[in-house]
């Protein structure tokens, strides 16, 4: 613990002092390091997601601090780093340039068609691997420095030069993926690094041992096929057969129990906005009808705190470009930090 807050009052007006919720943590001080991800490069529906952090953190100071689950929890030291300026203008440009591809395949045309296309999609690939080695390269140095790590995404992409450095950092771990979409397709349009392909990439690493998905309600045959065939290696929980049994008198703390065993000692959270019912961050990226409304997000993962298991790491991706969406994200934010902060004391 430092004395970075011995004269801070956290009942005071928040501050815009440029760092998130107002605190009063540098990189030094802080214990949480918060990595910007501006990028929504594959984006298929609706863009706006790079914005994101930017959102989040003119959201954040007009928060309270006060948490019923960590009432200290700001203690810890939260510092984001600065919004990568040159990140967010190579997203413009290369997001237009993926939208002649994804129109190409929506005209159901092959990108070899003229103008040839596939040059571009390898460009495409290869700076999206650039920004998965840049997040590697910051996360894995945080991490070296004693901190702790979470990722303010674009897209559902943004995380996994993030998963790539734990798997460095830890032999096993689970990954607890609240989301409307499996986000388990082979390089969705021909991006490999697509934010529909997330959790494809990630099951790459042996070091994952079991991912749990929750909230799944827009998803293809191919990802169901997957799912089934992984050896339960991957558990989903699809929204519509966790409804049903919430509606037939299972209480939704017994599923979240139930939800929790599947998890390893160590817990990675990838959250998407758009696992959350759409009142919620209604600009999301690609919003689907249903899902979790946000006390049920918290009260599951404050059943892995509660179950012993270890939070190492966490991202928040797909909030959309609103300030309604900053406000919801901002509070996911803080939650998931003072969570994680819980589960290692």
């Amino acid at each position: 613990m430092n004395n970075h807050y011995q004269n801070y009052n956290p009942s005071d007006v928040g501050q815009i002092n440029g760092n998130i919720f107002g605190l009063p943590f540098d990189y030094d001080s802080a214990n949480l390091i918060i990595i910007p991800i501006p990028w929504e490069v594959t984006v298929s529906y609706g863009a706006g997601t790079a914005n994101a952090p930017q959102r989040i953190l003119d959201a954040s100071p007009q928060l309270d601090l006060f948490d019923f689950d960590n009432p200290d929890g700001w203690k810890q030291g939260l510092f984001m780093i600065e919004i990568p300026q040159d990140m967010l203008d190579k997203n413009q440009y290369y997001r237009q340039q993926a939208a002649t591809i994804i129109q190409r395949l929506e005209q159901g045309k092959s990108l070899n068609d003229a103008p040839d296309l596939t040059s571009l999609l390898r460009e495409i690939n290869q700076v999206c691997d650039n920004v998965n080695k840049w997040l590697f390269d910051k996360s894995q140095q945080a991490m070296n420095d004693g901190k702790r790590v979470a990722v303010i995404g674009g897209d559902h992409a943004s995380p996994l030069g993030y998963m790539q450095a734990l798997a460095e950092q830890y032999s096993s771990y689970g990954i607890l993926h609240i989301d409307a979409h499996a986000d388990l397709r082979n390089a969705y349009e021909g991006f490999e690094f697509s934010h529909a392909s997330i959790m494809y990439n990630a099951m790459k690493l042996p070091q994952i041992s079991k991912l749990v998905q929750v909230g799944l309600r827009d998803i293809c045959h191919d990802e169901v096929e997957m799912i089934n065939q992984s050896n339960d290696r991957i558990v989903a929980y699809y929204d519509s057969i966790t409804k049903q049994k919430l509606y037939s008198g299972i209480t939704w703390i017994d599923l979240c129990k139930e939800i929790v065993s599947h998890l390893p000692e160590y817990v990675y959270i990838s959250f998407d906005a758009d696992g959350l019912d759409p009142k919620l961050c209604s600009n999301t990226g690609t919003p689907v009808p249903g899902g979790l409304e946000l006390e049920q997000a918290y009260c599951l993962i404050r059943e892995v705190v509660n179950s012993g298991k270890k939070i190492i790491g966490f991202d928040i991706c797909e909030v959309g470009d609103a300030e309604w969406d900053g406000n919801v994200g901002a509070r996911i934010v803080l939650k998931l930090a003072n969570f994680m902060d819980l589960s290692n004391k």
